[in-house]
């Protein structure tokens, strides 16, 4: 099935993020100065605002810090419904919203704070790979 959700269109700012993702790999902003990873992209350090960032290949994993299950989505996202969005602590630190798969978001009780996760990718266009998080078994 072709990937029908929104496809977001990089900037100079976030390509270094797609060029990973379309590699299969979690790239991850980090400041020179203070060392510490930030998400989402900025041009400057939201930690020491310092204007030196770079780019680390990540783990890919982290942990699941707080969840929601979503029963209204438009466009694409409105066939899924119910999923789960929910919040990762990555292992390099700081915080992502994903989409979580690996769960199920009829049964929410069952989806477990600090659970483990790990990154996936979703090809959305020959150019675009979607970074999405997948509950791991520990």
């Amino acid at each position: 099935m072709a990937y029908n959700k929104p496809i977001p269109t990089p900037s100079s700012l976030t390509q270094p993020f797609f060029d990973g993702a379309k590699e299969g790999k979690l790239m991850l902003p980090r400041c020179q100065d203070c060392n510490r990873v930030h998400w989402y992209p900025r041009h400057i350090c939201p930690f020491c605002h310092s204007d030196s960032i770079g780019w680390i290949e990540g783990s890919g994993e982290g942990r699941v810090h707080t969840f929601a299950v979503q029963y209204r989505a438009f466009g694409g996202w409105g066939q899924e419904a119910p999923f789960v969005t929910a919040y990762i602590d990555l292992n390099e630190g700081d915080r992502m919203l994903t989409v979580l798969r690996g769960v199920d978001a009829n049964d929410p009780g069952s989806i477990r704070i600090g659970s483990r996760v790990r990154v996936e990718f979703e090809q959305a266009s020959e150019d675009i790979s979607i970074a999405f998080w997948r509950v791991v078994e520990e």
